[in-house]
């Protein structure tokens, strides 16, 4: 289940990138972009850490607001149908995903969340919440909670940790992982969800395949099976400003096997539709900011800091996508047919004049 010693070794530089995530979170809510009160009791010293910089704000922003969007129109759409749902975050790292739900208004849609990563990162994360009263308290019942796998794991009647390194033969991790003595951990009856946040783009594409393959396979017996998959990560590191992006990644021993196989957004939707997913998308974080973030957000968030460098942030957004996909039998594809991010404002004139050019 867990990579030898030399693997985790090897990977404490991509461990790092979660702290990265983590910071930039803080520092987003900190300065308004967001709101999230859990995210302070995930990062050490959080009233200490320094702020990151426009650029990074807005990112993290857009990013933030757009997997929102996805995933809070999978609970309304769960509950609409008369069903709970389930969702899967891979590579979860210090997300705060489960907290806001399970305190939101879509906290009843909400069958199962089950978080896995690296034991270093889901053992640091286990003992956050035991020492939070602000997270333990929102899993329930303490007698209902337990610490699993050596301290690495965390069990509550809705809320699940694992340990698990995802490069390894699904079967092996995920197979043993999501069965307990009691049944199947997820049931392929109801919606499932997965989230995949920086995530398959440090494996290889075989790897990520097979992880995709395994949950398309699980879920393929039932007829009436809904799966549903967001990644978020970055693409096109073939041009001159994706080769820096490797350069400066490649300096802190980081490497980003999988993403080759993306060279533009257009390429982003095979990886689900080459596995049978029914339908797939992919948007840049650049248009994504433009035209799928309601107008009102925007002209707040302008107001939060001064930035000068909009080619710049358009340049970075531009280079980072989130794709959605979706596998449905033919029994309910009307019903989660509209599922993804929809148009909320047009764009500004002077902005569609310079995608032109």
């Amino acid at each position: 289940m867990f990579p030898p010693a030399h693997s985790q070794d090897a990977d404490s530089s991509i461990r790092l990138t979660d702290t990265d995530a983590s910071l930039a979170r803080l520092s987003a809510v900190q300065k308004r972009y967001l709101e999230d009160p859990y995210i302070k009791h995930l990062v050490p010293r959080s009233h200490l850490q320094p702020p990151r910089p426009p650029l990074i704000n807005i990112g993290t922003f857009v990013r933030a607001t757009a997997i929102d969007d996805l995933v809070f129109q999978w609970l309304q759409r769960s509950t609409d149908l008369g069903t709970r749902c389930q969702i899967v975050s891979l590579g979860a790292g210090s997300d705060t995903r489960f907290w806001r739900i399970a305190t939101g208004a879509h906290k009843v849609a909400l069958a199962a969340y089950v978080e896995l990563d690296f034991p270093e990162i889901t053992s640091k994360k286990a003992m956050a919440i035991r020492k939070s009263r602000d997270l333990s308290a929102v899993l329930g019942n303490p007698a209902d909670v337990t610490v699993a796998h050596g301290g690495t794991g965390l069990h509550s009647p809705t809320y699940h940790l694992f340990p698990a390194d995802l490069r390894l033969p699904p079967a092996d991790t995920l197979g043993t992982l999501l069965a307990s003595p009691s049944g199947a951990l997820l049931s392929p009856a109801l919606p499932t969800l997965l989230l995949f946040e920086c995530v398959l783009v440090y494996m290889t594409p075989t790897a990520s395949s097979a992880l995709l393959q395994w949950f398309v396979d699980y879920f393929s017996p039932e007829g009436s099976a809904v799966l549903g998959s967001i990644v978020y990560e970055m693409f096109r590191l073939q041009d001159s400003f994706g080769r820096v992006m490797v350069e400066n990644l490649r300096a802190r021993h980081v490497s980003l096997p999988g993403a080759a196989p993306y060279p533009d957004v257009h390429s982003l939707p095979g990886r689900f539709l080459a596995l049978g997913f029914t339908a797939a998308r992919a948007l840049t974080l650049k248009e994504i900011r433009k035209s799928y973030i309601p107008r009102t957000e925007l002209e707040r968030i302008s107001q939060l800091e001064l930035i000068d460098e909009i080619e710049e942030l358009d340049l970075v957004l531009d280079h980072y996508a989130i794709t959605w996909g979706l596998f449905v039998s033919p029994a309910v594809a009307v019903a989660w047919g509209e599922w993804g991010l929809r148009v909320k404002a047009a764009p500004p004139v002077d902005e569609d004049e310079e995608d032109e050019e």
